[in-house]
Formats: C-alpha cells, sequence, structure tokens
C-alpha cells in the first residue's frame, strides 16, 4: 500500500530523518480506537511510551481487505483528526483469542491501570460495537492479531502559533 499523499511530506520527513529508503514496508494509517477523542487519548499513550501494543480482530482485517500486520511493518500513527503523530514499527504479532489475551499483553497495551479486567471490558465493549457496525456478533473466543509495536520516529514539535 503506497502512503497517502496527505501523509507523504511526514513520511519524507522520517524516512530522511531515519535513512529509510524502503516505502514497501509502509503499512497503514493507524488510528486507535474508534472515535477521535478515543484515538487521541490513545495516540498520547503511544507517543509518551505507555501503548506498546495494540489489538484487532482478524475479520475486520479481512472485511477491510487488508493483511494482517507483520514484523517490520511501519504504519504513521494519527490523532483523532488525521495528524501524524509518529511512525511505529511492528515487532510481532500472535494470532490470540480474545479471552486468552494475557494480562502481560493487557499491560503492554498501557490502557487505563494497566490491568487484564480494564482490558477485557475496554476491549469488550469496543469490540461489540466494531461487531456491531458489521452486522457481526461478538464472542470470547474471536481471534484477535495481537501486535507489539516501538516507535521509530516521533514527529518534530509543532511551531507555537506567534501572537
Amino acid at each position: 500500500m503506497p502512503v497517502p499523499p496527505h501523509l507523504k511530506s511526514f513520511w519524507n520527513e522520517f524516512a530522511q530523518a531515519c535513512g529509510e529508503t524502503d516505502e514497501s514496508r509502509y503499512y497503514d494509517i493507524c488510528v486507535f480506537g474508534d472515535s477521535e477523542a478515543l484515538a487521541d487519548e490513545l495516540a498520547l499513550l503511544v507517543l509518551r511510551g505507555v501503548k506498546r501494543a495494540t489489538a484487532g480482530s482478524l475479520w475486520s482485517y479481512e472485511d477491510q481487505g487488508m493483511r494482517v500486520p507483520k514484523p517490520g511493518d511501519l504504519s504513521i500513527v494519527t490523532d483523532g483528526s488525521g495528524h501524524p503523530l509518529c511512525v511505529i514499527e511492528t515487532r510481532s504479532v500472535a494470532t490470540v483469542p480474545y479471552d486468552e489475551v494475557t494480562a502481560e499483553f493487557a499491560a503492554a497495551e498501557g490502557e487505563g491501570d494497566g490491568s487484564l479486567a480494564f482490558w477485557r471490558e475496554a476491549h469488550r465493549q469496543y469490540f461489540q460495537r466494531e461487531c456491531a457496525k458489521a452486522g457481526r456478533q461478538f464472542h470470547e473466543h474471536m481471534l484477535l492479531a495481537c501486535e507489539r509495536f516501538a516507535v521509530v520516529y516521533p514527529s518534530p514539535p509543532r511551531a507555537a502559533p506567534e501572537n
């Protein structure tokens, strides 16, 4: 998938700063969550180094015609308004049923209090919303792509507006 035109200049900044010449490693735009507010909240956790993992349903990737991410993939994280914030690199991906996600993975997702109980409740709600939109039914054994990533390029700070 090519880098979208509206993110090309950000990708070029990343490529120049990091010496990245292989645009074929570009995977996707990463907008965490399903609302602007949630995307902003989760992107901030990524920038702070708290959120180092994410999970998506396998059928969602299939429905979107996308492959599951693989190690070495690069994605541009945006806020809820679509502004690029950083580039992340996929480090590992494991296919895991929802009800077998571990406390360690939940802590790596960095959301809420970092507990498995919080992860299960927040993600149950998220996947129920996602399933409802797609005419699917959430179930405890649905397969997830549990991805671990690292920030490899933070966005340069934005210039403060002049007064």
